[in-house]
């Protein structure tokens, strides 16, 4: 089996997309042109790296979705390793793409091509700065480990204590699993390198914003309409990566137990 497939962006729910473009732009995000897939209001914005999906439609979120080309045959594969689907819409006149939980009940979504053009530079940091991990918060990181290891199979970072955090290569991006129960759903780090900035930032423009809310030494969280969580750091949390021996890696963890 082969992995989840290319991130494409974390997709949210709002039912007002104008508001929560705004609320990026402000922070230095720029807005992608988009394809003409769906037929419900869509937008995205982008810091070059990260890429921030506005949907005016109905689904679990938010998702974190990726794209993977030749899609049902791929839904097969991990049906045979024992993955679920919560929602599958795959046909030739129709747009394929496949919904899942992980054990946590985190959405991921997997469709056959892009929905966005542009998005691919790696030099256009947003106000907020480098963006780092998309955290899940999870109840006890090993076991959702084992959903994650099969389609995801490159450790980038463990943490033992004070709380566990393991942190995967999830399509080219860090996927983080936390069990800090600082955190009420999924969010978005970033390593920022001008607090005085994003603090003028945040009062000018009226931002639902924390200064230290006690998630992993974070300075501050910005809270978006949609309901996103963004919290910035002076440096990243778990340090330099570490080096998994064949011997520890995840890859063998089977997909169900």
């Amino acid at each position: 089996m082969s992995g989840i497939g290319t991130f494409l962006e974390f997709s949210v729910r709002t039912s007002d997309i104008i508001e929560s473009l705004n609320f990026y732009k402000v922070l230095g995000f720029e807005e992608l042109e988009i394809g003409e897939v769906w037929s419900h209001k869509y937008a995205v914005v982008s810091d070059g790296v990260l890429s921030i999906g506005l949907h005016d439609r109905d689904f679990s979120s938010p998702a974190v979705t990726f794209v993977q080309p030749e899609l049902s045959k791929h839904a097969l594969s991990m049906t045979d390793h024992g993955f679920n689907f919560a929602h599958m819409q795959l046909g030739d006149d129709a747009f394929n793409e496949l919904h899942l939980n992980d054990r946590d009940g985190h959405s991921i979504m997997m469709l056959e091509a892009r929905t966005y053009y542009g998005g691919d530079a790696d030099d256009n940091d947003s106000h907020c700065g480098s963006w780092f991990e998309l955290t899940l918060p999870v109840r006890e990181a090993m076991r959702s480990a084992h959903f994650w290891a099969p389609i995801a199979p490159l450790v980038l970072n463990i943490r033992e204590e004070p709380t566990m955090h393991m942190r995967f290569d999830a399509g080219g991006i860090a996927l983080g699993l936390s069990e800090s129960i600082a955190l009420s759903g999924p969010s978005l780090c970033f390593k920022c390198y001008d607090r005085d900035a994003i603090a003028a930032i945040c009062e000018q423009h009226g931002l639902t914003t924390q200064t230290f809310p006690g998630y992993e030494g974070a300075f501050r969280s910005i809270m978006a309409p949609e309901g996103t969580c963004l919290y910035l750091f002076d440096e990243d949390f778990l340090g330099e990566g570490i080096q998994v021996d064949e011997s520890d890696d995840l890859s063998e963890f089977p997909g169900k137990r």
